[in-house]
């Protein structure tokens, strides 16, 4: 009889802190976004194995002002949970991180539907990020999180917090206990179950790096104190966390990174943890960078996977098919659902629709008609051009994210700019600090020109300067990515397009290879700007990505 297997991941690129729930026989899954507008990702599915991404949760300025939040800051680490009717959002908004303080602001929105409205935020307590919601099932409702310690040294290594949230006040009560303090363990990303009488708390350890795991704890009391469950077959070293799922001493799996999960219960019975993960390039950072030296590239970023845990019989949670060895797996058994397949998309974007397709996204601010018009010229993307893209605040550009390492992105692109501050194009983006841009300016001498930004790192630098171009016509923009190398191509019909400059390194757009952020991923789109404030735009008849 055929067995149907889950293919990790399940959410391929830009997909970390992975938080899953059922209500009935429907899964979701929501993902972090950073400053990426709209906030949160939510994906649906029925089998566990096809996923479709519905409404974006935060998707209102009253809910959230992403305005001049630095590189992998902004929204961090969703809880989703459901009780009695009404889905609940836990959520951390970072505006300062790469500093000695902190700002970790918590907050929670609710629903009665999960594909919306939801609620304007509730603030919460600002201990630290990583919330999580725990229903007790006695009515009582409680928020655990990590605490960040701004002093040198640190008193403690990690520690996690309880307090009680009421909800008909809409706002924490009582007192706020230390329920995990050590000395060298680092937790995170922690969320609280309940199972025959246990309380378990479900934590991410050791950073998100390759050193990343999973451990869990448990009490009798939702308070503590919490022991944790030793699984003495694990490689590991006195300083190390005893994980139950890690891949942090086996280099050579195809997804490592394990760690950051929820947990959820099918209808059947079966037990399955949602985690983040991520695929290495084989390119790595040379030995004498600052950050990171010598570490394997990701520019897919942390995506989300999926992994069959079963309870042991003293009532501990462990992975189903590699309990000895607290190690992912690539391909899954699937549950005994029906399928639920969803519809495809096509990869091209003829931008004939109303509203953008759910897929882009945009930096911090969302793309209104101050920065995009669908009907100004039906059957185009018209965009703005707004400010630069080292911009916190106004930028004109909307992407997707890299799901493989082989792929290409086009876009067929009308744009007559008049000065040099005006440009327009295809690009490939981490943050605003690295990116690769093929576009469309104007050269003072040559006229319409076309050319390379890149930037690594706030180093900048025109690959292939500055070359001519027709006038009056649209042009096919077009970047073709193999593993770390980028080849970029122009023309004026798909089937005539010219290379253009060589094949650039792009393997550092990656998580943990950018100084500023490295938490995110890989992103392709189509952006404006206009550094005069004139607004000049750019018609885009259509964008594609697709896998190779």
């Amino acid at each position: 009889m055929f067995k149907k297997v889950i293919k990790n991941p399940v959410l391929r690129g830009f997909h970390p802190d992975p938080s899953i729930i059922r209500v009935g026989d429907d899964f979701y899954i929501a993902t972090s976004t950073f400053e990426w507008w709209p906030g949160i990702r939510l994906h649906h599915s029925r089998d566990l194995v096809n996923w479709e991404l519905i409404e974006y949760p935060l998707n209102r300025i009253e809910q959230l002002d992403l305005k001049g939040v630095g590189a992998s800051q902004g929204v961090w680490a969703p809880c989703l949970s459901y009780d009695k009717g009404t889905f609940y959002l836990v959520y951390t908004v970072v505006k300062a991180f790469y500093c000695n303080m902190y700002d970790t602001n918590n907050y929670l929105v609710t629903a009665g539907n999960i594909h919306g409205p939801w609620s304007d935020p509730v603030a919460l307590n600002n201990f630290g990020f990583d919330p999580s919601l725990f229903h007790d099932d006695d009515g009582h409702k409680y928020m655990v999180c990590m605490v960040t310690d701004h002093r040198i040294p640190k008193k403690y290594a990690g520690r996690l917090v309880l307090q009680e949230y009421d909800p008909v006040r809409e706002k924490m009560s009582g007192p706020v206990k230390e329920i995990y303090t050590a000395d060298r363990i680092f937790l995170e990303g922690p969320h609280i179950f309940k199972r025959n009488g246990w309380y378990y708390l479900f934590s991410a350890d050791t950073g998100t790096g390759e050193g990343h795991g999973q451990t869990i704890q448990r009490s009798r009391s939702v308070w503590g104190p919490y022991e944790i469950y030793h699984a003495e077959f694990m490689e590991r070293t006195q300083d190390e966390a005893w994980s139950i799922l890690t891949c942090r001493h086996h280099e050579e799996l195809p997804i490592q990174k394990c760690g950051h999960a929820d947990l959820v219960e099918t209808q059947n019975g079966d037990w399955y943890i949602a985690h983040l993960c991520g695929r290495p390039l084989s390119a790595r950072n040379s030995a004498d960078v600052p950050l990171f030296s010598g570490i394997r590239r990701y520019p897919l970023g942390r995506e989300t996977a999926l992994q069959k845990v079963k309870w042991t019989e003293d009532d501990w949670l462990v992975l189903d098919r590699n309990p000895q060895n607290c190690l992912p797996e690539k391909e899954v058994t699937a549950p005994g659902l029906p399928d639920y397949v969803f519809p495809p998309k096509p990869d091209r974007d003829d931008f004939t629709k109303k509203e953008l397709d759910l897929d882009y996204q945009s930096l911090r601010v969302p793309m209104d008609e101050n920065y995009i018009s669908l009907t100004a010229r039906p059957g185009f993307l018209r965009m703005y051009g707004r400010a630069g893209l080292a911009s916190k605040f106004s930028q004109s550009l909307i992407a997707r994210r890299w799901t493989e390492f082989t792929f290409e992105a086009s876009a067929s692109m009308e744009f007559e700019p008049e000065v040099f501050k005006q440009m327009a194009g295809l690009i490939f983006i981490y943050d605003e600090q690295n990116y690769l841009y093929l576009h469309v300016s104007h050269d003072e001498e040559m006229g319409k020109v076309i050319s390379i930004l890149k930037a690594e790192n706030k180093n900048y630098e025109y690959p292939i300067g500055f070359k001519p171009i027709s006038e009056g016509k649209a042009i096919i923009l077009k970047g073709r990515v193999m593993e770390d190398k980028l080849q970029f191509y122009f023309g004026y019909k798909e089937e005539q397009l010219t290379e253009i400059g060589p094949a650039l390194d792009c393997s550092f757009m990656s998580d943990e290879a950018c100084l500023e952020g490295w938490f995110t991923g890989a992103m392709t789109g189509i952006c404006c700007q206009d550094l005069t404030g004139f607004g000049k735009a750019a018609d885009f008849d259509w964008f594609e990505m697709k896998t190779l």
